[in-house]
């Protein structure tokens, strides 16, 4: 999943797409700042809470020092898949 990160954020949050040079991301805002991978961890624990995943699912696989990150996702594709579209249509109670 590419995203596109924003450290020391009002709140964090997921929220939109970001249509970038580089094609498509997910925005997350994060409130801590980018310093000793602080920021990195924010986003794994952010995007595990948010799509009910454990975190030790979710890996930083490029951009440990960019805006622009990428992270994998561990685990079944079907049903992670069917998780991630239902939080898409709004189920992130």
């Amino acid at each position: 999943m590419r995203l596109k990160v924003s450290p020391k954020a009002a709140q964090n949050r997921v929220g939109g797409i970001f249509a970038g040079s580089e094609g498509a991301a997910l925005k997350v805002g994060v409130t801590v700042a980018p310093e000793g991978g602080k920021a990195n961890a924010q986003v794994i624990k952010l995007l595990a809470r948010e799509w009910r995943l454990p975190p030790s699912r979710l890996h930083l696989a490029a951009g440990a020092t960019s805006r622009s990150k990428t992270v994998l996702i561990e685990g079944d594709p079907g049903p992670l898949l069917a998780q991630l579209k239902r939080w898409m249509n709004g189920d992130h109670d």
